[in-house]
């Protein structure tokens, strides 16, 4: 196709995506539920007070055990989820605040699967417009549409988790120039009310000021601009955490490190009634009764769903989306950057992530297993994609961490590669009392639980005391945050540490440690930062980073942070952003939540050993074996 071609198809696309936002975009977006619940009411209130009480404490772990074992034939659960990433634990909130009495239980820990190992973008999906455009395909235009209702919705439900943050997409032709300018006014255009902020043109001389690293050339050719649009940012293994932790404020049974081991049946219809549960830390097994069970195991959905049909049929196409994490100075704090395409066609951001930059990804099949590991190729081929776009020199020898994560995509039998596969999720009921839900992505989480339990409601005929209400239900430590916030915590606490000498010395609360404190626990941090003062917990575990010795103690009492894996890597993000720096903290780590929880000897151990081999998987410079030929 001719370039007058392509320009003249995307501004014909322009007007009929505004003909369908104008006429149809109500209809799918709308949620489903009633105008008295959407801002306000009494049901919506109780909930927020419940969930954002300053004071409250989310239910111990025993008790959110001893809360499913409770659930007998007589007196089951209305809803048992099994999955705890960000469908599952939206699955159990979005349940739980309709009245129903929930639970759910993970095999390891919330989000230790995909769900924190994403591009960390809440977006509807440039690409996906994209091709709508050019196969003129509905569906993938409807899917843009909804995740950008989404988008905004995330953003505003946890705003210390979440951020808007611009994207530098580099031109160098004046073709490309109109091009992914009218691409992305029509990316605006489509977001409508739900826009971040208008997308815009910026000179050549102009985006060197804002992105300094980008390069002026590429394949032989002078940048002329740069177009910059809005996406969402969030730090998701705490926005999934959080979730969690707001679905048991609210009365959910949570329960992590506990694995569905087998399904319990009605004998005379077969239907599933409830599940065995193992404990996985104590090797105790239970059983929970509940009217319908919720299948949110993402990539592992088909061994779950295989303990009712050893028979059923495949439904996950897994791939592999792999990223890295490169020092601060490959991007400005505040701005990102999209390699709109890449030798095989696919797109590669780079981005500003707590103190680093990100890039990534790879979409490539993939077999499904729990600790993914990113292959050197992968790596080498995000390496290759961002250095003709930067000024600074590209080296392996950067890299701090390198992950992998499997996404749980639905099966196409025509599609020829997994890119080509739509990211729109799947709800079914394949086996009576089995409620599957499966696809999407993290930005829409919140929509496919609503459909999940709506399903749910159906197949174990429920009477929910209300409709969804967490299109308007702020997330824990959400409401009442206020960018300005860490001041109060850099004004009002000190860091008072243990010196090398035994004697407790304080320390001042700076502005680094106040913002982190600020974002990660939102109006919680007033806790951790009391920690840090009352305790004498407010070291740094790792030098050039503001994690503190005070957040691995709130996160045990607090988060259900039950081992040294589950704080490096989901309730602090040291594992992702700095191996090395996780790896010299872990002792640490260890000995105060070994004090919170009563560890022996032999338990911190085995902890020691486990954290280990879990950064082992993370591909960084100083644990990969690697020959640095072309970076």
């Amino acid at each position: 196709m001719s370039s007058a071609a392509r320009l003249r198809r995307v501004c014909a696309a322009a007007l009929a995506t505004a003909t369908v936002a104008s006429v149809g975009g109500s209809i799918i977006l709308s949620p489903n539920i009633s105008s008295n619940d959407r801002g306000s009411g009494p049901v919506l209130e109780a909930l927020r007070s419940k969930i954002n009480d300053p004071y409250a404490n989310v239910p111990s772990r025993a008790v959110q055990e001893s809360a499913l074992i409770g659930a007998s034939q007589s007196n089951p659960l209305d809803i048992l989820v099994v999955g705890g990433g960000a469908t599952g634990c939206g699955v159990a909130f979005d349940a739980v605040t309709r009245g129903l009495r929930v639970g759910l239980v993970e095999r390891e820990d919330f989000s230790s699967g995909t769900s924190s190992r994403s591009t960390k973008l809440i977006h509807g999906g440039v690409r996906y417009l994209e091709k709508a455009v050019f196969n003129l395909d509905y569906g993938q235009l409807k899917l843009v549409f909804h995740a950008l209702e989404e988008r905004k919705q995330v953003i505003e439900n946890a705003p210390h988790l979440c951020h808007a943050l611009p994207c530098m997409t580099p031109c160098f032709d004046w073709f490309e120039v109109v091009y992914f300018w009218a691409g992305l006014k029509m990316y605006d255009l489509v977001a409508g009310a739900r826009l971040l902020h208008l997308s815009r043109y910026y000179s050549a001389k102009e985006s060197i000021e804002l992105f300094p690293t980008l390069a002026k050339k590429g394949n032989n050719r002078n940048l002329r601009g740069t177009v910059v649009y809005y996406d969402g940012q969030m730090n998701d293994s705490r926005l999934n955490v959080g979730l969690a932790c707001s679905a048991a404020l609210a009365g959910a049974a949570v329960l992590n490190h506990a694995e569905v081991i087998s399904f319990l049946k009605d004998e005379a219809t077969g239907r599933i009634i409830g599940a065995k549960i193992r404990d996985n830390f104590s090797g105790k097994v239970f059983e929970t009764y509940a009217k319908v069970v919720v299948n949110a195991a993402g990539p592992f959905c088909d061994s779950v769903r295989k303990l009712a049909d050893k028979e059923a049929p495949s439904m996950i196409c897994p791939s592999s989306g792999v990223h890295i994490v490169l020092p601060d100075y490959y991007s400005p704090d505040g701005m990102g950057l999209i390699v709109p395409k890449t030798k095989d066609g696919r797109v590669v951001f780079l981005l500003p992530w707590l103190g680093r930059t990100v890039a990534g990804t790879t979409d490539s099949n993939t077999v499904i297993t729990p600790l993914p590991e990113p292959h050197e190729d992968e790596i080498q081929f995000i390496l290759d994609a961002i250095s003709d776009y930067l000024s600074v020199k590209v080296r392996r020898t950067d890299v701090l961490s390198a992950w992998s994560g499997i996404r749980p995509l639905a099966v196409d039998p025509t599609a020829k590669s997994t890119e080509s596969i739509s990211r729109d999720h799947v709800v079914c009921e394949d086996y009576p009392g089995l409620v599957t839900i499966t696809g999407g992505k993290w930005t829409t989480y919140r929509s496919m639980a609503e459909d999940a339990v709506d399903a749910a409601v159906k197949s174990g005929k429920l009477s929910p005391a209300n409709g969804s209400v967490t299109h308007s239900l702020r997330l824990m430590g959400g409401d009442g945050w206020e960018p300005s916030s860490f001041t109060v915590i850099a004004q009002q606490y000190v860091r008072m540490k243990r010196s090398y000498g035994g004697k407790v010395v304080p320390a001042i609360m700076d502005t680094a440690a106040s913002k982190h404190l600020s974002h990660a626990y939102g109006t919680l941090a007033e806790r951790v930062a009391a920690i840090a003062q009352n305790e004498g917990l407010g070291k740094r575990l790792a030098h050039g980073y503001p994690f503190m010795e005070a957040e691995v103690a709130y996160c045990a009492r607090n988060e259900y942070c039950e081992s040294a894996v589950d704080f490096i890597a989901r309730r602090s993000r040291l594992a992702f952003l700095d191996t090395d720096a996780a790896g010299r903290a872990l002792p640490r780590v260890i000995e105060i939540l070994a004090a919170e929880h009563n560890w022996d000897k032999s338990r911190k151990a085995e902890e020691l050993q486990k954290a280990i081999e879990f950064l082992e998987t993370f591909k960084s410079s100083k644990n990969a074996q690697f020959h640095d030929e072309t970076h």
